[in-house]
């Protein structure tokens, strides 16, 4: 759970900063981050604009430009939605527009029903499966329905903003249904085992579905990096055990070899 959380800390981080200082980075209106583990638990970082969080998830927040941001408030709104909050990051603007990120966790993917900001997709959770083509995996599956049809009031939106549910899964993925807007064709897989949905916030405003389909291997990538580690270790271990044995072996022959002989005696 510790681990869990800290990867998604630094995932949090890593999105905040590239958010607010990187003018090349793929920046949403809305994003929701899963960090799942094989046990099924999982965390979900929410980045969002104001507007936009009222808008799809009706959220009751004044979406004013002008309006204050307060933490408090933030993590308050959610806790009375059924959240349960870890975090609530420092407010930013964007585009004439105030942004919130928060960290929400749960023991079970299922269990994220119960937080409504979240209840617009269906989980499936991890389900162990024996695929045909890629035999032992296991399956994800969500659907994000619709909206919740809020009125944030007049918005400085010009339809290119985006959406996105991003998923940061245990293993690495074998198949998934992730394709590019522009041209529909299969998205890339970051690292393994990271892959985003996005879609266009006039189509999510509109209820459109996100179909999350997902294939990952049974063993989890820590659980493969550790054995790959500890194998690496070990082998440098041997490694050195034989360097040490093969010099004290070389020098023991060394000191034989040169040793003098008896000193002759004289009269």
């Amino acid at each position: 759970m510790r681990a869990r959380r800290l990867l998604a800390a630094c995932g949090l981080a890593a999105t905040l900063a590239g958010g607010c200082s990187n003018p090349f980075g793929r920046q949403y209106e809305y994003e929701e981050q899963y960090y799942l583990d094989t046990a099924g638990a999982v965390t979900v970082v929410v980045d969002a604009s104001i507007p936009a969080l009222v808008a799809l998830r009706g959220l009751p927040l004044d979406p004013a430009p002008s309006a204050r941001t307060d933490r408090a408030e933030l993590r308050k709104v959610f806790e009375n939605a059924g959240c349960r909050v870890d975090s609530v990051a420092q407010p930013w603007r964007r585009n004439g527009r105030r942004f919130m990120q928060v960290s929400l966790s749960a023991d079970s993917v299922g269990a994220l029903a119960a937080c409504r900001p979240l209840a617009w997709s269906t989980y499936s959770g991890l389900t162990p499966e024996n695929d045909p083509v890629f035999g032992p995996i296991i399956h994800y599956y969500q659907v994000v329905g619709a909206a919740a049809g809020g009125n944030p009031g007049a918005v400085n939106w010009d339809g290119k903003e985006r959406v996105a549910i991003k998923l940061h899964l245990p293993s690495r993925i074998k198949y998934h249904s992730a394709r590019w807007i522009e041209d529909g064709t299969t998205r890339d897989v970051e690292r393994g085992n990271i892959v985003t949905w996005e879609q266009r916030l006039t189509d999510r405003i509109a209820g459109k579905p996100i179909e999350i389909d997902v294939k990952m291997d049974p063993q989890s990538i820590l659980y493969t990096t550790l054995w790959l580690f500890a194998g690496a270790f070990g082998a440098a271990v041997l490694t050195m055990a034989g360097l040490i044995w093969w010099v004290v072996k070389k020098g023991a022959k060394s000191k034989v070899f040169s040793s003098p002989g008896p000193t002759p005696r004289t009269h």
